[in-house]
């Protein structure tokens, strides 16, 4: 393998909408500078979610603005629906992220809405934008989530998930993130799902979420490499989760994502020593949080190299 592979931080949405204490904003601007300065190009830096119900993104639009200023840097935030996206989008975010559930079960529980009333909002979003005269300068990332299965509905169906991917660009996405929310999927139907949506979404850029809740994300992200996915989210230290998946670990380690990437061939731009002394310091800054990983306890091998560019 000779192409370059593309790791999204997700650390700093996903991974703090769950934690227990709270991280400053001076803090969260020195984890974004520090991790740019390290190689990576893409960070969601922030959710644009009710600051009632999650206040540690009360932030969110000085987090944004911040991030903007960090030269090579590709700041992204979430949004759950247009009324979100139309605040990202007034920040000068250039990318911003939309999930919808796969599952029914689990938008109910998640979100408050059925899959088909998430999927009319996304036509919001996009709507909000074109009004915004923000068609060619805002990218819109379409995340699909429980593609693999879900906790509370069990199994879900393949076909839906190719269906939902459809839509979702037939509407105007940008990007399609095929998500292991709970961290069901295993390497056999990683690959599987994944040709399935290269096959029918030929032209539109595929991203990989996938947790690590049952030991097998950097199995199941040198399978969708091996098929041809080149772009994936992780999150520095495992940090975050899904709280629908009882016992889950958190998300795939992005140091760990990152040195199994370059060992495969496939060149990230990432300085892994640097991204392992920025984990020392988000560590003191989260005690109270449980950070995973191999590589920053092991240390990176005498014989590494990366890979070529």
């Amino acid at each position: 393998m000779s192409e370059r592979a593309y790791l999204r931080e997700v650390g700093l949405r996903d991974g703090l909408q769950l934690i227990r204490g709270d991280l400053s904003t001076a803090h969260k601007l020195q984890w974004i500078e520090e991790e740019a300065a390290a190689g990576v190009a893409e960070i969601e830096v922030t959710s644009f979610v009710p600051f009632k119900s999650f206040p540690i993104f009360a932030d969110a639009n000085e987090v944004a603005t911040a991030a903007l200023q960090i030269p090579g840097l590709l700041p992204s935030g979430l949004t759950p629906n247009a009324r979100g996206a139309v605040a990202a989008f007034a920040t000068g975010l250039r990318k911003v992220n939309y999930v919808i559930s796969a599952s029914e079960a689990h938008s109910q529980a998640n979100v408050r809405r059925s899959t088909a009333e998430a999927m009319v909002d996304f036509a919001r979003i996009v709507a909000a934008r074109a009004e915004n005269g923000l068609e060619k300068t805002v990218t819109l990332s379409f995340g699909i989530a429980t593609c693999f299965g879900c906790t509370i509905q069990g199994a879900v169906a393949e076909d839906l998930v190719y269906r939902i991917a459809e839509e979702g660009v037939a509407l105007g996405a940008d990007e399609v993130m095929i998500a292991d929310t709970v961290g069901y999927a295993h390497p056999l139907q990683v690959e599987r799902i994944f040709a399935g949506v290269l096959a029918r979404l030929e032209d539109i850029p595929i991203a990989a979420h996938f947790h690590d809740t049952r030991g097998l994300g950097l199995a199941n992200i040198a399978a969708a490499a091996r098929v041809g996915i080149r772009r994936f989210d992780a999150s520095l230290g495992g940090l975050g989760g899904c709280p629908h998946a009882p016992g889950a670990t958190g998300n795939v380690v992005f140091e760990d994502a990152a040195y199994l990437l370059e060992t495969m061939g496939l060149p990230t731009g990432i300085d892994l020593p640097k991204l392992i002394a920025l984990r020392r310091k988000v560590e003191t800054w989260l005690p109270e949080e449980r950070f995973s990983g191999a590589i920053a306890r092991a240390g990176v091998p005498k014989n590494y190299h990366p890979a070529a560019d």
